[in-house]
């Protein structure tokens, strides 16, 4: 049986890579912390009224300090922005402050927002809910904006051989 579910596993998770989600970076600030990681599990959930959710794995920082935090920030990572989401998914804010290597701006809520992002929204943080080794954050918008002529989303397949900053507990 226990090579059964080895082979499930290994067959769930080559089905969800064929998917291939665009790639976003959640950032973060609570007093005077701030924080961001490079997210994977995302997605709209609602139409309307608009709802978004970002899972943030709790064994990163980011996620220490969105769970004192009433917004978020959910930025898209363009083809262009690659840099960005190693930053963001290989580096550990435990160990750099991760601002300190890219160029971003104060934004409403006084949110950290990546100037080289395809796009972002802000959002008030409505609902957690644990998933597991992840907390999803429910995020009903506030704020948004989007480049004039945005490059395609970076995408999964470009970001799957990145060593995380954390690992996944």
């Amino acid at each position: 049986m226990a090579d059964e579910a080895v082979g499930i596993s290994a067959v769930f998770d080559a089905v969800v890579a064929q998917a291939d989600t665009p790639m976003w970076v959640v950032t973060v600030a609570a007093g005077d912390q701030r924080a961001g990681c490079l997210v994977g599990f995302a997605t709209q959930v609602s139409i309307e009224p608009r709802v978004f959710l970002a899972c943030l794995s709790k064994a990163n920082r980011t996620y220490e300090i969105a769970r004192h935090a009433t917004h978020l920030a959910v930025h898209l990572l363009g083809t262009t922005a690659l840099p960005l989401a190693e930053l963001f998914g290989s580096e550990t804010g435990s160990e750099i402050d991760k601002f300190d290597h890219c160029e971003w701006e104060e934004g409403p809520h006084l949110l950290p927002i990546l100037t080289g992002a395809t796009g972002w929204f802000t959002g008030r943080i409505t609902r957690t809910d644990d998933f597991g080794d992840h907390v999803g954050f429910l995020l009903s918008p506030t704020a948004a904006h989007l480049r004039k002529r945005p490059p395609a989303p970076l995408r999964y397949h470009a970001v799957a051989s990145l060593t995380p900053g954390h690992a996944a507990d």
